[in-house]
């Protein structure tokens, strides 16, 4: 899956969306002190009131809302897992029959409930549906309409949310004029922040891949383990965070722990340009002769293929690793870089980070920006002294 199929489902995400289709809705509610299904309830999602679907519709995009590899991961499922969820999840894709995907859908919560503990009150909340998307792609002259040739994907979404406990309020009666108490007893369902979920199948050049699954983290770079290799039943995914640490220390073991801003700039430069080439098709990689091109190219001294070579096997013991060119470097055009010292904090992009030095000045070391306008500090303009 790449950014655009995310975008093109997350887009379809909206009530009244002519191409999206949403049949039932469950509703499992877990209680923390045992970890067992206190409830469930399963409805038409057309049938809901247009304020609750609102509330869903809302928590879906949430939960699709994110960078692949930071948020969203697209895995694969283990080949020789003992329960696999891949013929559960299949199954209940292709079944016509509400109650079946009903009763699979429990299923998979009892594994969600196996070896866990869970802190808060939580509701699993699953959805099934279908989206379309045009089978080919026209020319602006085609006098075709885009919606004449569709081809639909059903799909499975679900989302795990906690919940948390209203605190006692004061609260001001308008038409009596005076303040009450009031105390609600009734937890509340935390739709606008997804503890996690996924969406089933996931998406290769535009078509279902009912191999993968698409799991979705509440946070950045912290995908859920126990969810991801008991519960689903896929193979673990580097994060963008480990990737780059992969990267760095590739990079340490060819060139050293030194290197000038401007070599790393030029590196940073080249695989920006290798991921603006891709854009739009598979995520470009790199693998150990795309790196010693770019760090020979960098103007790095002593770089040989086989230095690189051995240092993806000595790094993640595989010469034929790939890198995925966008988790190695911090977001382009945005200041993504930090430069900690006792003095000051200089958040930079790194296509600026070539304007950066560190030198010597007498006895002493220093950063030096090169700018083009003088800098202004409260108001007051810097005398621009001559070294």
């Amino acid at each position: 899956m790449n950014k655009k199929e995310l975008a093109h489902i997350r887009k379809q995400l909206k009530l009244d969306h002519e191409m999206l289709k949403l049949f039932e809705i469950l509703n499992v509610y877990i209680m923390k002190d045992s970890s067992e299904i206190y409830h469930y309830e399963r409805q038409p999602f057309a049938l809901l009131d247009r304020e609750k679907q609102e509330l869903y519709m809302g928590n879906f995009k949430k939960l699709l809302t994110g960078e692949l590899d930071q948020k969203m991961f697209e895995l694969k499922f283990q080949d020789n897992a003992e329960e696999p969820s891949r013929e559960l999840l299949h199954q209940a894709l292709i079944t016509g029959d509400p109650d079946e995907w009903h009763d699979l859908m429990i299923l998979l919560v009892e594994k969600m409930l196996k070896d866990t503990k869970y802190e808060k009150d939580t509701v699993v909340t699953f959805v099934r549906g279908q989206y379309a998307r045009p089978t080919r792609v026209r020319s602006e002259e085609s006098e075709e309409s885009a919606k004449d040739e569709m081809f639909s994907h059903p799909f499975i979404l679900c989302s795990v949310n906690s919940t948390e406990h209203q605190r006692k309020l004061l609260m001001f009666d308008y038409v009596e004029r005076v303040y009450n108490y009031s105390v609600f007893v009734d937890p509340i369902i935390k739709l606008n922040t997804p503890e996690q979920g996924f969406f089933y199948p996931s998406v290769t050049d535009n078509y279902s891949d009912v191999n993968r699954v698409l799991y979705c983290s509440g946070k950045a770079h912290e995908p859920n383990l126990h969810f991801v290799e008991q519960v689903l039943t896929a193979e673990k995914s580097i994060t963008a965070i480990e990737e780059r640490a992969i990267f760095e220390d590739i990079v340490k073991e060819v060139a050293g722990e030194q290197l000038d801003a401007s070599a790393i700039a030029a590196v940073y430069e080249e695989i920006n340009r290798v991921i603006e080439e891709n854009e739009g098709e598979e995520p470009a990689r790199l693998d150990f002769v795309d790196v010693e091109r770019m760090l020979t190219g960098s103007g790095i001294e002593n770089v040989t293929r086989e230095k690189v070579e051995r240092a993806f096997e000595t790094v993640v013991d595989d010469r034929n690793f790939e890198l995925k060119a966008s988790s190695v470097i911090p977001k382009f055009t945005s200041k993504s870089i930090k430069i900690d010292t006792k003095v000051a904090t200089i958040t930079i992009s790194p296509q600026d980070l070539k304007y950066i030095r560190q030198v010597n000045y007498q006895g002493k070391r220093c950063i030096m920006i090169e700018v083009d306008e003088d800098a202004v500090i409260e108001g007051f303009t810097l005398n621009t002294e001559t070294l």
